[in-house]
């Protein structure tokens, strides 16, 4: 166990979204650092190094698949695990998705509990019941 828990980005611009997924994954033990637009997660990721990436597409300025294609075309960023979390539902955005470089792909509403799930698939378990917000 690190005394400095899994890390979460969460890029995601709408206020009740973050609330529930960035307390869920909190209680679940996941550290978790929010970023509301694509220039910002760019930022981000490089001061706060994530374990994983929940990726709305829909963000201001630099959209969440042009955020994907550069990070997983950086050397730097190419392993860090991008799950879509996007009401983009149609089966040519999970292509798209896919075709970008994403790992995984939710579409919202997603169950919060099914999202601390794929995160678990993807880095593991955290430990629960600690809520820490970064």
């Amino acid at each position: 166990m690190t005394d400095r828990p899994l890390n979460v980005l969460l890029v995601e611009d709408n206020d009740d979204n973050v609330t529930i997924y960035s307390t869920i994954l909190g209680y679940y033990g996941y550290g978790v650092t929010i970023a509301g637009d694509g220039e910002t997660a760019l930022r981000m990721i490089g001061e706060e190094h994530p374990a994983l990436i929940l990726m709305d597409i829909s963000i201001p300025g630099i959209d969440g698949w042009e955020v994907t294609a550069r990070l997983k075309a950086d050397p730097a960023t190419r392993t860090i695990p991008i799950i879509a979390l996007t009401a983009h539902a149609l089966a040519a955005d999970r292509e798209r998705a896919e075709s970008v470089g994403c790992d995984g792909f939710i579409t919202k509403p997603a169950d919060p509990r099914s999202v601390v799930a794929a995160v678990e698939r993807f880095i593991g378990t955290a430990s629960p019941g600690n809520p820490t917000l970064l």
